[in-house]
């Protein structure tokens, strides 16, 4: 090779390395993990988070009611956004942004993005809430291990067999190690564009603490930069303990990892539940935490929630309370009309269900999703097998 040609072939290396460099970074600094959840009123607001490349120094949010247009920028309701930061260790760092639309139409279709002013995210969609009508939700226990090869299954058939649900509650256990950002790399790939377009209403469980060296209890710092959730619970406990009001229901999350290890917190949570139910309006009402009242194995038995917040649940006549932890399906009323009590699991680490038999619905070593749909008079839960086919459902009315 001649030195003119060897000369040209360096300047055109230099130049494709140069773009692809340049592709890599501009690639880095589009928006990932994107995440719908609720601060405020679902019928009129929606929060968005996202995590963005440590060297950006702007957030951003647009939003433009769907018209079915492709011309979504000339209509398009720029926001301003905040960010968090999360340090990863090793001198890694992320921001994770924040933006909450308001304004909004209840019952409307809008189209919205993120990014930095430069580096958008795709054009999503979110659906505000009606006023009033009927609506599904979905409701998935623990997810926690094999989230990407197994969990995936779980969420996307529950997609699947309700797209149009308005929310997903998760009941804990969302990973396995606390703290672990290559896991909650996984569920967010396991869900792909799902929770970007159907909020989340989760709640954590135990696998999402840790201790820090003065053996106080750490709630894993993902969970804050990630879920921007309604500041109405007890003061300091407001990062997983909130209601939500959709419509005629309210879901009441209660951080029951803090109740089992914390006798001054759960009283705390206990007197603040007993005016959140004293107080609601709505026909439904539903909690949502991780750790059973009844559990399905004889070596686990949460005395606590049966003491102190099961009365609770039976003087204000709570429809349901939806739960995790022990890797089972169960279904079962403890001899009462109200509340029923269940308890599911979405991912693949499964227990033996062993305990005194207060279930009239049990199953081991079956991944499920749940599926309930409100409407005027009636609650209607369904549990299916990740075939499609139905496993257990039942109705509850209100007189």
């Amino acid at each position: 090779m001649s030195i003119v040609s060897k000369l040209f072939f360096s300047v055109v290396l230099s130049a494709v390395l140069s773009c692809s460099y340049a592709q890599e970074k501009s690639v880095a600094k589009l928006p990932d993990r994107i995440m719908l959840t609720w601060s405020d009123n679902p019928a009129s607001t929606q929060s968005v988070t996202w995590r963005a490349d440590a060297t950006v120094d702007r957030f951003v949010g647009q939003v433009v009611e769907e018209e079915s247009s492709p011309d979504l920028e000339e209509k398009a309701r720029s926001v301003s956004g905040t960010f968090l930061s999360l340090d990863r260790g090793a001198g890694q760092q992320d921001k994770y942004g924040r933006v909450t639309f308001t304004n909004l139409k209840p019952g409307t279709v809008y189209a919205y993005r993120v990014g930095d002013g430069e580096h958008w995210s795709a054009w999503n969609q979110f659906r505000t809430a009606d006023i009033s009508g009927d609506f599904s939700f979905i409701y998935l226990g623990d997810a926690q291990n094999d989230l990407r090869s197994r969990w995936s299954r779980s969420i996307r058939r529950a997609f699947q067999q309700t797209p149009d649900a308005r929310f997903i509650m998760h009941a804990g256990d969302l990973i396995n190690r606390s703290n672990t950002d290559s896991e909650w790399g996984e569920w967010y790939e396991a869900a792909g564009f799902i929770h970007q377009m159907i909020p989340a209403v989760p709640t954590p469980g135990n696998h999402e603490y840790t201790r820090d060296s003065l053996r106080q209890l750490v709630l894993d710092p993902h969970w804050k930069v990630q879920f921007d959730l309604p500041t109405n619970g007890p003061l300091n406990l407001q990062d997983a303990v909130y209601y939500l009001d959709y419509q005629d229901l309210r879901v009441i999350s209660l951080n029951s990892q803090l109740i089992m290890l914390d006798s001054v917190v759960a009283e705390t949570q206990a007197r603040w539940l007993e005016e959140v139910l004293a107080t609601s309006t709505k026909k439904w009402n539903v909690v949502l935490m991780h750790h059973p009242v009844y559990s399905t194995a004889k070596n686990r038995d949460n005395t606590i929630l049966r003491e102190r917040f099961k009365p609770i649940f039976e003087k204000y006549g709570v429809d349901l309370v939806l739960q995790g932890h022990d890797h089972t399906y169960a279904r079962g009323t403890a001899g009462r009309e109200r509340p029923v009590y269940l308890l599911s699991v979405a991912g693949p680490k499964m227990y033996d269900s062993d305990s005194d038999r207060w279930m009239e619905v049990s199953a081991s070593r079956t991944q499920l999703y749940q599926v309930i749909r409100v409407t005027d008079d009636k609650l209607h839960f369904s549990s299916y097998k990740l075939n499609g086919q139905l496993f257990d459902s039942f109705e509850l009315q209100k007189k």
